[in-house]
């Protein structure tokens, strides 16, 4: 039986430390689905726009994800949005996960109804998400926090979370791990009011 792997927001001993994700790239169908859909449904400025240039014959979208985050697609206008559920394989893209502000979590519900999109919404014990989908089919999930966790200090409240559920002996995380391990790191921080929601699979 391979060994459980440590839980840890230390950096490991590894010859290379990545200091934060700098753009993710997806091939996508054609431009103008693309930027409807991520400009103007998700409401990402589209912040650059040329030639792909690896294959000049598509055009590379850059989308500022809203936090300077950038997300990319090659595009081609020969190509059709298909919005079937995509086939998942090894390697693949199960799904795309973006922050929303927990004020406007029943706001941007709300939204997909008007755009026609479906959403299954879950209370994930740490995070709370809607799960929807784009223009080709890709699993879209946008989720907000429980309390407000600074961003440098994410990695360590989930480990410490961990080692909390661990010790209680069940098998998610839940919100009073989470809870337990901002006050341990002596963390204080604001618990945003979001529906109840139930929890279960994603779409």
């Amino acid at each position: 039986m391979a060994e459980t792997p440590e839980i840890t927001a230390d950096r490991p001993d590894s010859p290379i430390h990545t200091s934060g994700t700098d753009h993710i790239t997806l091939i996508g169908s054609n431009e103008e689905d693309t930027i409807a859909y991520y400009r103007d449904v998700l409401g990402m400025p589209l912040v650059l726009r040329q030639p792909n240039l690896d294959d000049p014959n598509s055009t590379h979208l850059f989308f500022d994800t809203g936090d300077g985050r950038i997300i990319t697609f090659f595009v081609s206008d020969d190509r059709q949005s298909n919005p079937a559920p995509l086939r998942h394989q090894i390697g693949s893209v199960h799904h795309l996960s973006f922050s929303i502000e927990p004020e406007r979590f029943v706001e941007v519900r709300e939204a997909l109804e008007a755009e026609g999109y479906g959403y299954n919404e879950f209370d994930r014990g740490i995070f709370h998400s809607l799960y929807t989908r784009d223009n080709n089919g890709l699993t879209i999930e946008l989720s907000t926090d429980k309390f407000s966790i600074p961003d440098d200090r994410r990695g360590e409240v989930l480990a410490t979370a961990q080692r909390l559920r661990e010790e209680d002996g069940v098998e998610f995380a839940e919100e009073r791990h989470l809870e337990a391990a901002l006050e341990e790191l002596g963390l204080e921080t604001e618990k945003h009011e979001l529906p109840d929601a139930p929890t279960g699979a994603g779409v």
